[in-house]
This record gives structure tokens, sequence and C-alpha cells, in this order.
């Protein structure tokens, strides 16, 4: 992978991670079908990927975090904290089952392709309530991060599944938002340390790459998160990972 090449995976993460379509499946399509990576190494950079977005979301939700710093035993905090923990149960098995069992691309294209018509008939599910983040109990962290777990397979909408398990649970959707990237960073700093993903990338390459997703994540993200309220991309997820299967099996 060269350094356009880098700068063009970042810019492109940039943009589809505040949409729910599946940047990481989206990334690893790109880097499997026209890099020529194996699945291993397309998961590690489009993991890797993530904290350039990860970054934005500390920049533009510093005041939460700083806030949290000084409460710790505030009751986001201890969302962050409960959801993290079961993001785990249900990520780790997950990440560990999907690098092990694919070492063809057209293996793991195929797998994108069913997970995203997978998110396709999720996104049909979105509920609306008033619950605010002070009436999330247990029960609600633990379905809030079982839910984000399933996000480490490619082709699955952290943010999409996050959010719409909040909204079926009864909860506002600007709490909702809010509370679906806040708890997406302790998800994302587990999941490098998991795939040792920063070892794998050329610190050269890795640079680009993290200016360019945290720069265009950063100015892009109050745009593509009001562009998403508007939108069903629903259907866009139906077609694209329509079209995903259909050129495996004609491969």
């Amino acid at each position: 992978m060269d350094l356009l090449q880098g700068i063009a995976l970042g810019i492109l993460q940039g943009i589809l991670e505040w949409i729910p379509i599946s940047s990481e499946g989206q990334g690893m399509l790109v880097m499997i079908n026209w890099l020529g990576l194996t699945p291993k190494d397309a998961l590690s950079c489009s993991i890797f990927l993530h904290l350039g977005t990860m970054s934005a979301v500390l920049i533009r939700f510093r005041q939460d975090f700083l806030r949290m710093l000084k409460e710790i035993d505030s009751k986001q905090t201890r969302i962050v904290i409960l959801s993290t923990l079961f993001t785990g149960i249900t990520g780790i098995p997950l990440y560990l089952l999907f690098r092990d069992s694919f070492t063809g691309g057209r293996e793991a294209t195929l797998l994108i392709g069913v997970l995203l018509i997978a998110t396709g008939f999720m996104l049909r599910f979105k509920g609306s309530g008033t619950r605010g983040t002070e009436d999330m109990g247990l029960a609600d962290m633990a379905a809030l991060g079982l839910a984000q777990g399933f996000s480490i397979l490619p082709g699955v909408s952290r943010s999409g599944t996050t959010l719409t398990m909040l909204l079926m649970r009864g909860f506002k959707q600007d709490e909702a938002l809010a509370i679906s990237f806040i708890i997406s960073v302790p998800a994302v700093l587990g999941a490098i340390v998991l795939d040792h993903s920063i070892e794998a990338i050329p610190w050269t390459t890795a640079a680009v790459m993290l200016i360019a997703s945290l720069t265009v994540g950063y100015l892009t993200m109050d745009l593509l998160i009001r562009f998403a309220k508007r939108i069903d991309f629903s259907g866009f997820c139906f077609v694209l990972g329509s079209i995903t299967l259909l050129l495996t099996i004609v491969q």
C-alpha cells in the first residue's frame, strides 16, 4: 500500500464512519478486491483506521470525557464501563472467529455481503421514545454492549447497531446518538490492542491514514450525522450487499 492509497482509505473512513453502512465492511471490500490485501491484513488496517475517527469523537465530545474523568461515579461513566465490558463478551470471540476462519478474499467478501444485507434489515426496525441517559439501567447497558460487540464483523454497522438498539429500547434519538459515539472510544481502543494493528502497518502509511481519517472525520461529522438522520440507509445496504454477493458468485 502506498501513501496515496493510505490517504484514500483514511478519507473513506472519515466519511463512512458517521453513516450506518459499516465503514469497516466498505474499507475491507476496497482493500481485498482492489488493493489485493489478505482478509487478515485488511481487517487490521480497517481497525486501525478507526483510531482517526475515534480521535475525532474525543475532540468533539471532549467535555463529556473530561466530566467522566472528574466524576468517576457518574451515570455516564457507568454506562461506558459496563457497556464496554459487555462489548467484549460478543466482540472478542467474533473477532477471533473471523480473523482465523477466512484466509481467502472470496469467502471474506461473501460474508461482508451477507452482513450488509443483515444490517439493512436491522435498520428497518428503529423505534423512538422519550427515555434519557438517566433512565438507562443494567439491562439497557448490557443490550447496548452486546450489540456493539457484533460490529467487529465487517458489514455490521457499529453506529447503526447501537443506535437501533437504543431506539428500540425507547431512548431519544439525540441522546442515543451521543451515547453511541461515546462508547465507541473504549471499544476502538480495545480492538486495536487486541489486533495489534498498529504493529502491522508501516509508520509512514499509518501516519497518513490516521491524519486523513481524523481530519476528514472531524470536518464531516456534524454534516453527515444530520444527513444520516434524514436518509434511510437500509436500502443502500440491501443493494450493496446484493451486488457484493452477485460479484462473488460470478467470479
